[in-house]
């Protein structure tokens, strides 16, 4: 059996009980969508196929909605020609539950699949048409923080931002030259009103995302490229909500791909990208997952809250993401995947069996996180956590990895971590130096950078923007070296861009040098300076 739309009503997945199917009829529904068009999606990967392609399914299936999604690959065409056009359009979701059983469904919410690239003339001119209809109502994006950001480290734009600043909006090579692009083409067509929704794991990515395009905006006004009044449309008839986002979704797991096998599959493959990544036809989720939306829609929404989205101000929304980025769950992770690599982990569920790395992030969750934590009323801080702690990371059917979770902890550890160190800075009762554990997991990251485990190997270490400046600013250091680790890691501890402060001033620089040096004495050094500080 072939997993496209004639399978939908073979009877041998008819008759399949493990396999839920749309409820909806789903020609009736493409055609309402090629016609009325009212959600287009940017960054069609496992985080929109698991999570946000079903919130609309759940809607289209309880005949709250009569239009599905359709999906645009940001840069290259690769997910689009290898995982969606050869399976119509279809993803098989894989719930993965603790208790080891799988809970699958066919996601058919997706109606149409396009390649975001001006030299795709076909693809580029059905976006076009799609982002000037006035039916609509939402262009959202999975980018990844990255795809949002326009200059270089060093403050200048990048090339291809360069580019597009000269050329104006019907020569754009960058994504958000291109979004940019679009919304001038629905401008220059009746100005009509429409919401730009990131769904990215960035802090206030409402307004990232705003900015980025005001910025492409105001450039191409300047040079006369664009009309004066662009502008003015971008900041009244277009609204950037911000959100925040969780759901686990890793690498497709070869144990999920052999029991679709076994119920009949024959085109399961893997496909590895360009970039690294790995899809597949199907995608494999935890089950617990969490959206909220501030409700600022300029044109109409699916009313996603019947789906379980929160939607509620912005004010609620920064307080959920702080919630979770700062405190419950992201710098529990990131402290998992820095030791996990100097550990030798290859899966997070692996390392929650080990009493030192559980202890850990219980220390920094509930011991320090805890008490300064933004607690947003719409979601109990407590519950989050203990979730995430008891029932998320120790999953042991969640094939992810400490070493996917370390990529770009540059871009990260200033939120995870320089938040909550801030918290304590800015208290009256709290002070930032007797913190232990945060400043043990930055000390873990240092150690982490030399690409050297604790029993003396190497490993690759994960991608991150920064990391050749980094490792320069590290020098070269084998274990047992005697060092001054002051002079080695002062320019990196003080750079307030990397932990959103500078971590002498808040009185904890000395104390990550310590333990830094107690990491690099010898063979499982950080094994030995975790117990000593965890004991």
């Amino acid at each position: 059996m072939y997993f496209n739309e004639e399978c939908l009503t073979s009877q041998e997945l008819v008759n399949k009980t493990n396999i839920k199917l749309p409820l909806f009829n789903r020609r009736q529904v493409k055609e309402n969508t090629k016609k009325n068009p009212k959600w287009i999606h940017f960054g069609p990967g496992n985080i929109f196929r698991a999570f946000i392609a079903n919130l609309q399914q759940s809607l289209l299936d309880r005949g709250e909605d009569d239009c599905g999604i359709i999906a645009v690959a940001p840069n290259n065409s690769e997910i689009i020609d290898k995982i969606y056009r050869p399976h119509d359009n279809l993803s098989l979701l894989v719930t993965m539950n603790a208790d080891g059983s799988n809970e699958k469904k066919i996601i058919a919410s997706v109606t149409e699949s396009l390649t975001c690239d001006m030299q795709n003339k076909v693809d580029w001119e059905r976006i076009e048409s799609i982002c000037i209809a006035g039916s609509l109502q939402i262009m959202s994006f999975t980018i990844t923080e990255k795809g949002y950001k326009l200059k270089k480290e060093n403050g200048e734009y990048l090339e291809s931002v360069k580019q597009d600043l000269q050329m104006g909006p019907n020569q754009v090579k960058s994504f958000m030259g291109k979004i940019t692009s679009l919304l001038y083409k629905r401008y220059l067509n009746g100005a009509k009103s429409v919401s730009l929704v990131s769904m990215d794991n960035c802090s206030h990515n409402g307004d990232v995302l705003h900015d980025s395009i005001v910025d492409i905006a105001r450039n191409w006004t300047e040079r006369n490229l664009v009309n004066k009044e662009f502008n003015q449309y971008l900041e009244e008839n277009i609204t950037y909500p911000c959100t925040m986002i969780d759901k686990i979704t890793p690498h497709p797991s070869e144990k999920v791909q052999e029991e679709l096998i076994q119920d009949g599959f024959n085109d399961m493959d893997f496909v590895i990208s360009d970039r690294g990544s790995k899809y597949a036809p199907f995608v494999n989720a935890e089950k617990t997952e969490y959206l909220v939306i501030e409700d600022i829609f300029a044109n109409g929404r699916p009313i996603l809250e019947k789906a379980g989205v929160i939607f509620t101000d912005r004010v609620t929304v920064d307080k959920v993401e702080k919630m979770k980025v700062c405190t419950c769950l992201n710098p529990l992770h990131t402290a998992l995947a820095i030791f996990g690599c100097l550990l030798g982990y290859t899966s997070i569920a692996s390392e929650m069996n080990s009493p030192l790395l559980r202890k850990l992030v219980e220390k920094i969750g509930y011991d320090e996180g805890m008490k300064v934590v933004t607690n947003p009323g719409v979601l109990s801080p407590r519950d989050f956590i203990e979730k995430c702690i008891n029932e998320r990371f120790p999953n042991p059917a969640i094939p992810d990895t400490p070493q996917r979770i370390a990529c770009d902890t540059s871009q990260k550890i200033g939120i995870r971590f320089g938040e909550t160190i801030k918290a304590y800075m800015e208290s009256d009762i709290l002070k930032a130096k007797d913190l232990v554990y945060i400043p043990l997991t930055i000390a873990g990251w240092c150690r982490y950078l030399l690409g050297i485990d604790d029993k003396g190997n190497k490993f690759s270490i994960s991608p991150d923007p920064l990391l050749e400046i980094l490792q320069s600013k590290l020098g070269k250091i084998n274990l047992g070296d005697k060092i001054n680790a002051h002079s080695i890691l002062k320019d990196i501890l003080s750079d307030s861009k990397i932990f959103g402060v500078n971590l002498y001033d808040a009185g904890i620089g000395e104390k990550i040098e310590k333990y830094f040096l107690e990491m690099i004495s010898q063979r499982n050094g950080v094994v030995i300076t975790l117990n000593k500080y965890l004991k």
